[in-house]
């Protein structure tokens, strides 16, 4: 066996304080302030800027459970930090008046019931992992809010609007998709299924 191909596994399955889930937590936390500075600020260098570094430390926490090993706590925190964070930034428009609701309920609405779906799935003892179109989606939605706040595009409202239903597009899209993935996966239902 070649021991520089086979990555180490630092963290069992059941590890919560691992460096990914410390990345996961501290966006949990610096995603509060940054929803105020954006409420009260709008678009601009300093909202656009900490949203970027938010947005990217979703990939490092990626890197370092892919480094570490995967857990089930942060299976479930890094999907949770991305619903704050999206979710949050996307409520924190439509307060302000700067995007409609409409399209922000539908994401809303996919990933309460994505949430709902994986929980069924976590009691009966399976891991739904992110599917590609799902990660895709996120990128999308990130880069949604980015559009609003960036001071370049900030009245350029037709990119903003196309961006974000081409957001809600995935959304729906990488929804049926897990699905549709998970059906396939397992005749017999949700509790056969091991990675969508």
């Amino acid at each position: 066996m070649n021991a520089g191909v086979t990555p180490v596994r630092r963290f069992g399955q059941g590890a919560i304080a691992t460096p990914a889930n410390f990345v996961t937590i501290a966006r949990l936390i610096f995603a509060v302030p940054l929803l105020i500075l954006i409420y009260h600020q709008g678009a601009s260098w300093a909202t656009v800027g900490g949203w970027f570094i938010l947005s990217i430390t979703d990939g490092l926490d990626g890197v370092l459970a892919r480094r570490d090993g995967t857990t089930r706590s942060g299976a479930f925190l890094d999907p949770l930090a991305d619903k704050c964070l999206v979710l949050g930034g996307f409520g924190v428009l439509v307060a302000r008046g700067d995007v409609w609701w409409l399209p922000v309920a539908l994401i809303a609405a996919r990933e309460i019931a994505v949430s709902v779906f994986r929980s069924v799935a976590a009691r009966r003892g399976r891991s739904l992992p992110a599917r590609r179109l799902g990660k895709l989606k996120t990128v999308v939605q990130l880069l949604a809010v980015g559009a609003v706040l960036l001071p370049w595009t900030a009245d350029a409202h037709t990119l903003q609007v196309t961006i974000l239903w081409f957001a809600v597009a995935l959304t729906l899209a990488s929804a049926v998709d897990l699905f549709l993935h998970t059906t396939a996966a397992s005749p017999a239902g949700i509790s056969e299924v091991s990675a969508p």
